[in-house]
């Protein structure tokens, strides 16, 4: 393969510099995104102890090192043939491919680590200006600089043209993820390389090594104003902010997916109308698909409730949703209501969608569309509209409050089988949403409807997990979604315009 196939880290660049011989021993600025970073990169990794730090350093290390899935060299960074031999043990498919990570303070070490064949990556730490460099050695001024460094000397030895791919969401979501096998620092049987972006670090500078920026933006939102006819107005975090207004300027950043795209998941009102046109691909005879009938209400006190919905075809029990579907906590705030009644002290936040709830035997079928494939799962689901009206009646709830992120009742088993559900049907429907969405990587819910065996589409999604289809067959898909895409735009950018000849 060449280039970096394991790294080493010396302890002198993972504790913090000591303010205080009796404080209790800290990590160094950046270290917890460094190890987060490697965690699941798929790279042998080590850290080397030495012989002078003590017992507490040690416990700390070893601490990280177990969470973090590091091995451990207590070797003395001076006793580099027997580092090599341990190395060798431990690692015996590495080979020399080897990047050591060491403070500038032991920069005297470099000559000894280079010549047995160690690449050498320097944390500039303060030492006044006096340090010399070592000419073949990799410099960083922070820890979270070590992935790009990584990145980049792959890609200079890369047999193919590899494609870096930047990744920013949540560190949960990136965390599952990455324990799945999904973000690789670098995959070489697929050329993708996979670097977490650090809002620690100058965008630009991280843009100019990357070539897809696959973003879960719903992550960082912070507000959101909805306007049906325009583009909702979105307050996202600092650091997204800042990478939203970066990357015009680098147009060679092939963004998955444009965040104008992701608009309409933000909508559950745009939604609905756009699943209305699911009424084309429906035939005369056969299974029919659409989205649940609905309506949109600013009022749950509006005099003529009781015709609006009437008209739009939801009938009782019915389930509310704020407007607003994702990016805020009150987002997920739901209720089931059973009466006309129940909507008039109803909590849930304005402006909402009343939708119907469709009796569907307690199954759920939720599809993942990565790129041109689609899967799908079924799952237990909430039982039909009857038990629940049991269980409110029980608990003397009315309505049915929950919070759609958390475990809702769910029957004990559902009561359809895989074999209910119409597949090519469905994925006409994942095919046109795609096209309506201009989405890459999205996912949506679909349940039967008891008796019509209607499929209707209850939620869509952006950039979901997809963690119930199999990794061996979601992971690949979702890395050939991403190339397929980057090649799509690379091959839109260099075909030349068009230009119109003729003689006005």
């Amino acid at each position: 393969m060449g280039g970096v196939r394991a790294l080493i880290l010396d302890a002198s660049i993972l504790l913090a510099d000591d303010c205080d011989g009796n404080a209790a021993p800290t990590l160094r600025s950046g270290a917890d995104f460094l190890f987060c970073a490697l965690h699941f990169s798929q790279f042998r990794k080590g850290i080397l102890f030495g012989e002078d730090l003590s017992i507490d350093k040690v416990n700390l290390l070893e601490k990280m090192s177990e969470v973090y899935s590091f091995d451990c060299f207590k070797v003395s960074i001076s006793a580099v043939e027997v580092l090599m031999n341990e190395i060798a043990v431990a690692w015996d498919d590495v080979g020399k491919d080897v990047l050591f990570v060491l403070s500038s303070k032991k920069v005297d070490h470099c000559l000894k680590l280079y010549e047995r064949g160690f690449l050498l990556s320097i944390l500039d730490v303060d030492t006044g200006g006096d340090t010399k460099k070592h000419p073949s050695a990799h410099y960083v001024k922070k820890l979270e600089e070590l992935p790009l460094t990584l990145c980049c000397l792959n890609k200079k030895v890369a047999s193919k043209e590899a494609i870096t791919v930047g990744y920013c969401m949540k560190p949960s979501r990136q965390a599952d993820f990455a324990k799945r096998g999904a973000f690789p620092l670098y995959s070489i049987q697929h050329d993708l390389m996979f670097l977490p972006l650090s809002y620690d670090l100058s965008i630009p500078l991280q843009l100019q090594e990357i070539d897809v920026i696959l973003h879960k933006a719903t992550d960082e939102i912070l507000s959101v104003e909805l306007n049906l006819s325009l583009a909702p107005k979105i307050t996202y975090t600092n650091g997204m902010e800042e990478l939203r207004r970066t990357l015009p300027s680098h147009p060679h950043c092939c963004v998955i997916d444009p965040f104008n795209n992701i608009y309409p998941v933000l909508d559950r009102l745009k939604i609905q109308y756009l699943l209305l046109g699911l009424e084309d691909l429906n035939k005369e005879g056969f299974s029919k698909i659409r989205g649940a009938h609905f309506l949109k209400v600013d009022s749950y006190n509006d005099p003529s409730l009781t015709d609006k919905l009437l008209e739009a075809k939801v009938s009782l029990p019915s389930i509310v949703k704020p407007q607003v579907a994702c990016g805020v906590s009150s987002a997920h705030s739901m209720a089931i209501v059973f009466s006309l009644e129940d909507y008039k002290e109803l909590q849930v936040p304005l402006p909402a969608v009343i939708q119907e709830y469709v009796d569907h035997s307690s199954t759920l079928f939720k599809f993942y569309v990565l790129g041109e494939k689609v899967f799908h799962a079924v799952k237990k689901s909430t039982p039909n509209g009857d038990v629940l009206m049991k269980l409110s009646q029980a608990n003397q709830l009315k309505p049915l409050v929950f919070d759609s992120l958390k475990s809702l009742p769910t029957a004990e088993k559902n009561q359809f089988g895989d074999e209910a559900v119409d597949l090519e049907l469905v994925k006409n429907a994942a095919n046109l949403l795609r096209g309506k969405l201009d989405l890459t990587i999205f996912g949506f819910d679909v349940v039967i409807q008891e008796g019509t065996g209607d499929h209707v589409i209850v939620d869509v999604n952006y950039l979901p997990s997809f963690k119930e289809v199999p990794d061996d067959v979601a992971i690949p898909a979702f890395w050939d979604a991403i190339k397929n895409k980057f090649q799509e735009v690379q091959q839109t950018i260099s075909q030349p315009q068009n230009v119109d000849t003729k003689e006005t």
